[in-house]
């Protein structure tokens, strides 16, 4: 169902939205680049590169226009850096992670079974990540919040930001295995201790910070991170 409804978009949505003649075979293209670079801060160029046959080089222009007609069709949905003023030095990364905005249809674009997820964990990691990620986007928005990425060139890297209207925020790490908690924590403690100066009367310590997991019990570790079942998720 969800191949015929992507098949559908690339042989006439998008064409009806970028009111203009698209190919759709490079919408495909399109589409299973997405999908392999899902949850991750793909650039448009890279993107014009992979739709481009060897022959037949895409624009990054065209790649930015077809990009856009699928974020109007509401199929894939960017999650912008996070950008508090912080009283250190690191140069932030701007550019916004790329999801759709169910991971089913990034598994559909590249017709991947059960089989071939469980033997490539990292790409099932990331798809997990972006389960995530929409889920905390609809919480979000119910409390009038938004969710955004962290990400400093010196490495530091958190999944999830979730901040609200008046500046308080909370810091997620998205894991597939609860081995990679300990690792997620120290991420998330390196990103409190930069105490992020946000507007004046507002908070500059995070509300919560936590690791967001497949499976197993919710609980509060000994230096206040919490660990959550993705199930347990709530407003």
């Amino acid at each position: 169902m969800n191949r015929d409804y992507l098949n559908e978009i690339r042989r006439t949505d998008v064409s009806r939205v970028a009111d203009r003649r698209t190919d759709p075979i490079r919408v495909g293209r399109l589409l299973r680049s997405l999908a392999r670079n899902t949850a991750t801060e793909v650039a448009v160029s890279r993107l014009a590169a992979d739709v481009g046959a060897s022959k037949v080089a895409m624009k990054p222009e065209t790649a930015a226009r077809y990009l856009d007609a699928v974020e109007q069709l509401m199929i894939v949905e960017d999650q912008p850096a996070w950008s508090p003023h912080l009283r250190s030095r690191a140069i932030l990364r701007e550019t916004p992670k790329r999801h759709f905005v169910d991971p089913s249809l990034a598994a559909a674009a590249l017709r991947a079974t059960p089989d071939r997820l469980l033997a490539d964990l990292r790409f099932l990691g990331l798809l997990f990540e972006s389960l995530v990620i929409r889920d905390l986007r609809v919480y979000a928005q119910a409390n009038d919040a938004e969710v955004f990425h962290y990400r400093e060139k010196g490495g530091l890297e958190v999944d999830a930001i979730v901040e609200a209207a008046d500046g308080r925020w909370a810091a997620f790490e998205i894991k597939l295995g609860g081995r990679r908690v300990d690792e997620a924590v120290k991420n998330l403690s390196r990103l409190a201790q930069r105490k992020p100066r946000a507007m004046r009367d507002s908070p500059s310590s995070p509300s919560a910070l936590a690791v967001i997991v497949p499976d197993g019990y919710g609980y509060v570790r000994k230096d206040d991170v919490g660990v959550i079942p993705i199930g347990t998720l709530g407003p």
